[in-house]
């Protein structure tokens, strides 16, 4: 159903997340890569990030257990084994080669005005919807909303699920705005105390927006030929997540603007890192695995409803499961 409060608090939270990194710790909150990079190439960089994801379910299953999704089961057959270890790999394939998901390229690329990740954006998410509406299968393993209501018919949280998402939301603001810059020094430390509470923001954002529900978000992807099953939840991620993240970066000009505080370039530093981590990638260097792999892991979401951050999630909620796509992601991000 539409849940225009819990997707539009949750999409602060990754908003905070994601531009909270940026600023602070100089580094972009691309989950593909910063998953790889955990499972392949540990760092203080990558872990705490990840770590603070999976936290993300703690606060919310002992306060408001309401808020975790109800994951389709686990697999239980050899079938279900292999389409799960299949998915996966296509997920780490496509994820690897077009260099980022939803995260990196829809959230962090777009707002900050990257043609390169525009692309990719165009690219996943048109696949991703032609995947839901068209391929065989897909509408017929979405269930009906409860009620057999039009999954557009708008939906509330309760009182306690609200005041509890406002809280975390706030919390979040007075951290990232207050707390860090004035207890916080410039030390690797610093960087991964904060890295483990973006990563904690991202998550819980993820759950508050419903974004890790495979289902909900295959309910805003098949709206094209099913109406009645269109959530248009997740459109909501664009105006609270997207929309303050570019006008972020447009006001605070991470890496460019001038100041008191400032490196041998005349650049401002992050608060708490001596430099900036950005992707230095064009649109020249656009070749055909980039395109290939866009492609494929807008098909692995259009298909599934699942991408690396909601992933993360899931297998920290079942382990079976995430064993066997967590194996998958690794082969193919191997390959």
């Amino acid at each position: 159903m539409f849940t225009p409060v819990h997707t539009s608090l949750g999409a602060l939270l990754l908003y905070q997340g994601s531009s909270g990194l940026l600023l602070h710790n100089g580094a972009i909150l691309g989950i593909s890569s910063l998953l790889s990079g955990s499972l392949l190439r540990p760092s203080w960089e990558n872990v705490p990030i990840i770590a603070g994801l999976v936290s993300g379910l703690i606060p919310v299953a002992l306060f408001m257990p309401s808020l975790i999704p109800a994951y389709p089961p686990a697999p239980a057959s050899w079938l279900s084994l292999a389409s799960t270890l299949t998915a996966g790999f296509l997920l780490g394939w496509g994820t690897k080669n077009g260099r980022g998901c939803t995260s990196g390229h829809m959230l962090c690329g777009t707002s900050r005005l990257s043609p390169r990740s525009f692309i990719a954006t165009a690219i996943f998410f048109t696949t991703a919807l032609l995947t839901a509406n068209f391929f065989p299968g897909v509408q017929s393993d979405i269930p009906a909303c409860p009620g057999d209501l039009p999954c557009y018919m708008p939906v509330y949280p309760t009182f306690a699920e609200t005041g509890f998402m406002v809280a975390m939301t706030l919390l979040a603001f007075a951290t990232n705005w207050v707390a860090v810059p004035r207890t916080f020094d410039r030390s690797p430390k610093s960087q991964a105390i904060f890295a483990y509470l973006a990563g904690l923001q991202f998550g819980t954002g993820l759950l508050f927006t419903g974004m890790a529900d495979p289902q909900k978000v295959l309910r805003f992807l098949v709206g094209l030929t099913d109406v009645s099953r269109f959530d248009p939840s997740l459109a909501l991620v664009i105006l609270f997540a997207v929309v303050p993240s570019m006008v972020t970066y447009l006001s605070r000009k991470p890496g460019q603007l001038k100041s008191q505080q400032e490196d041998g370039d005349g650049v401002v530093k992050p608060t708490l890192a001596d430099t900036w981590r950005l992707p230095t990638a064009t649109v020249a260097d656009i070749d055909w695995r980039f395109v290939a792999g866009a492609a494929v892991f807008g098909f692995v979401w259009g298909l599934r409803g699942v991408c690396p951050g909601p992933a993360i999630l899931r297998s920290a909620v079942q382990p079976t499961w995430g064993l066997v796509e967590m194996a998958g992601y690794v082969l193919g991000n191997l390959v």
